[in-house]
């Protein structure tokens, strides 16, 4: 008689032995090939981006030269531009932004990650501060006309009236749309990127670092800001850095709260502009090959920035990372 149990056993084992060494391997093969072909896809595509940027910027980039960096004029009728404006107000914008919110993402993120609250405040409390990142920036941009320029406009006149003396609060009218409007509504933006992921890296820290430091005699707060925080301060480098190129980037929020003015000043209170909010202004209604070329040019100015910011969080990041290993 036919023992069928030996037989589906049998059967078992021999697909089992075409799995680990015949189909199996097959298998492996591929998925290891296919992720190979996404990865360079996406190195690709980023060449290809640059690539057509480029190109669509060679007619600005032949006419005005580098000169286009530091030339401040901005004229379409007379097609006549310069970048410096827009530099200016995208650089110093982020790092408004960066300054107003590193603390606070800090803050939230020791909260998050100690044991300041019971578990049931801080989970909710993290699913809230993450779940700004998920707000479109036009509903922030919105929230920043109606709320926050008329909450801004008392303090930005108390500070003309009593510090405006000083270059940073010296302005004409301090009407509320400005560069320190679009510092704050960016702070707000990337105020999550930089709490969740600091959080996670605390959590990330042992306890055992915790334990031993309070068995030594120290403090919590002690403990806190002499070994959890400098434990951490890679990972909070690498947020702060993905933080700021979102800052770099951020479009219509700003576009809306900025003033969008080509002016250069040192007062934090006079309206300014950034280059995503005149692409966003000027693109749809660029008709000359120039002007479509300096805005293609403003992009890749940008590109170029975003990609230094990268570069430069995670060489910081890999030093960092020697030192503690020296250390």
């Amino acid at each position: 008689m036919v023992n069928f149990s030996q037989v589906e056993n049998n059967n078992l084992d021999e697909q089992s032995i075409l799995l680990s060494g015949g189909t199996g391997g097959w298998i492996e093969a591929g998925f290891t090939w296919v992720v190979r072909i996404f990865t360079f896809g996406t190195v690709a595509l980023l060449f290809w981006l640059s690539w057509v940027i480029f190109q669509e910027a060679k007619p600005a980039i032949a006419q005005f030269g580098l000169k286009f960096l530091w030339d401040q004029i901005w004229n379409v009728n007379d097609l006549t531009f310069g970048a410096k404006p827009y530099i200016y107000g995208t650089l110093v914008s982020s790092v408004i932004a960066l300054i107003l919110a590193l603390p606070i993402g800090l803050a939230v993120a020791l909260v998050g990650s100690e044991d300041f609250l019971p578990i049931w405040v801080r989970s909710p409390l993290a699913f809230v501060v993450e779940i700004i990142a998920a707000i479109p920036s036009v509903i922030v941009g919105l929230w920043g006309i109606f709320v926050l320029i008329p909450v801004l406009k008392p303090i930005e006149l108390w500070l003309f009236n009593h510090w405006g003396r000083i270059p940073l609060f010296k302005t004409e009218d301090p009407s509320g749309p400005g560069m320190l409007a679009a510092g704050i509504i960016l702070a707000i933006m990337i105020l999550p990127t930089i709490a969740a992921i600091t959080r996670d890296v605390l959590l990330a820290i042992p306890k055992e670092l915790r334990s031993g430091s309070m068995a030594l005699g120290a403090t919590r707060w002690e403990t806190i800001f002499r070994i959890v925080v400098p434990a951490g301060a890679s990972g909070t480098l690498g947020a702060a850095m993905l933080a700021l190129g979102r800052a770099l980037g951020e479009t219509m929020a700003v576009t809306m709260v900025i003033g969008n003015s080509t002016q250069i000043s040192a007062s934090l209170l006079e309206p300014a502009s950034t280059i995503p909010a005149v692409l966003a202004n000027e693109f749809a209604e660029a008709l000359d090959k120039l002007h479509i070329g300096a805005l293609m040019y403003l992009a890749l100015i940008l590109f170029v920035l975003t990609l230094i910011v990268n570069i430069a969080a995670v060489a910081m990041i890999e030093l960092m990372g020697l030192k503690e290993i020296r250390n």
